[in-house]
């Protein structure tokens, strides 16, 4: 059994708990629906090509959905901040528990420090010195974006959920009016699958699919910040999963049914609106990705952040991690370390390479919290418990492995050395404790 967290006492200032099922979901969608909608496409339908790429967003759909109704399950035991480290450490151990907080951890900050890369190149549709390779201007934009996010979110958790919710429904209506406006300008034709499925390439389309749809996995995390965790948590990991794919996968069909060139663009919803709905198109989808991308970011930070908090709370990494402001009862010292990494890794890596670390990365993490129910089904029935037995979880983590075999081997190392490194930190603190 996990050892529970010491209680708070007068001189402890605790995490308050502001956040509804809403607030939770906006969070998800805000996490799933980030860079990925905006940059993937056009990568998705080189690799796969156009006919493919919309079927591959609708079925990693139906598979998140898989993985998503595991941590519905698994976190409706749990109140506590953590999620899949809190699921696993309680089902495997204190290790195992470590291993996944760790890679959860990592995939935040690897996801934040892409998808900052990517906010930058969308604001490069329009100003040159946003994009790859433009020096300081660039750089000064991803110091001012990662900083900015870090001041709201030491503000409190109810200013940072504030600022989640509006980017969440203003990244939402540009999609919207997207679908909408070019449903009727689609060409049936260009959804037709080619004859063949180019196998060698459904491994790393795989990988970018589960960058593309990753993020719910933060649902639980805030759960110490959640007003009723036990039934608010279900209800917000399906709903996030059930809207974005439906968003997503539309947007795939408008993009590849009314553009021709979408696999060589570096900004294919700006470039395929320009076409049904002129330079306004373009400018309020760019607008769109720049909100998008910087919600994503908000919503890395606060999930991010909560990672660490909960790591040292249960006494896995130093205390000092776990500290909580005096006066806006917010993990202060976890985020403004978590922030700081992000940053580093943003300005020295590029979108590609860190978006394919934060998917293996995320891989970890779902198999934890897939396997953790099959576990602690025998300790008793969880409030939501998933349909069928262990057809679900076990569906799901066969899932997750075959998914983890088609990665590369820079990127098999990179998930290796990033599981070391937690193993590494993990001993340190323990000789610590």
């Amino acid at each position: 059994m996990a050892e529970p967290a010491p209680p708070p006492t007068p001189a402890t200032p605790s995490l308050r708990r502001e956040l509804g099922r809403w607030d939770l979901t906006a969070i998800g969608v805000n996490q799933v629906i980030g860079g990925g909608v905006f940059l993937v496409p056009a990568t998705l339908a080189g690799a796969l090509g156009g006919g493919w790429s919309w079927i591959g967003f609708l079925a990693a759909g139906i598979l998140s959905l898989l993985i998503g109704l595991c941590f519905a399950e698994a976190a409706s035991r749990f109140e506590g901040t953590g999620g899949s480290y809190l699921h696993t450490r309680e089902a495997f151990g204190r290790f195992a528990g470590f291993e996944v907080g760790w890679m959860l951890w990592v995939t935040r900050v690897t996801s934040w420090a892409s998808v900052v890369n990517g906010l930058a190149d969308a604001l490069g549709y329009y100003w040159a010195g946003a994009r790859q390779g433009a020096g300081a201007p660039r750089m000064l934009l991803i110091t001012g974006v990662v900083v900015a996010i870090a001041a709201i979110n030491l503000r409190g958790i109810r200013q940072s959920a504030w600022v989640v919710n509006t980017l969440t429904v203003g990244k939402l209506t540009p999609l919207v009016l997207f679908v909408i406006l070019g449903l009727p300008h689609v060409s049936p034709g260009a959804l037709a699958p080619d004859a063949a499925l180019p196998w060698s390439q459904v491994g790393a389309s795989a990988l970018l699919l589960i960058f593309a749809y990753g993020g719910y996995e933060v649902v639980p995390v805030p759960a110490g910040e959640a007003k009723d965790p036990v039934r608010a948590m279900p209800f917000a990991m399906v709903g996030t999963i059930l809207i974005s794919g439906v968003v997503m996968t539309l947007v795939q069909v408008v993009a590849v049914g009314t553009f021709a060139g979408l696999a060589g663009s570096r900004t294919p919803l700006a470039d395929a609106a320009v076409l049904f709905m002129g330079a306004t198109g373009a400018l309020l989808l760019t607008t769109g990705a720049a909100v998008s991308m910087s919600g994503n970011n908000m919503g890395q930070a606060l999930s991010g952040s909560r990672n660490l908090f909960a790591l040292a709370e249960q006494g896995d990494l130093p205390r000092m991690f776990g500290h909580v402001h005096a006066r806006f009862r917010t993990p202060d010292v976890a985020i403004v370390f978590t922030s700081a990494v992000a940053l580093a890794l943003a300005l020295s890596g590029s979108f590609a390479a860190l978006a394919k670390v934060s998917a293996l990365a995320r891989l970890v993490v779902y198999a934890g919290t897939c396997a953790s129910i099959l576990v602690l089904r025998n300790r008793g029935r969880a409030p939501f418990t998933v349909p069928f037995g262990a057809l679900v979880p076990v569906a799901a983590l066969v899932v997750s492995a075959g998914i983890a075999f088609g990665a590369d081997a820079i990127q098999r190392r990179a998930g290796l050395i990033a599981l070391a490194a937690g193993a590494a930190l993990y001993l340190v603190a323990r000789r610590r404790r």
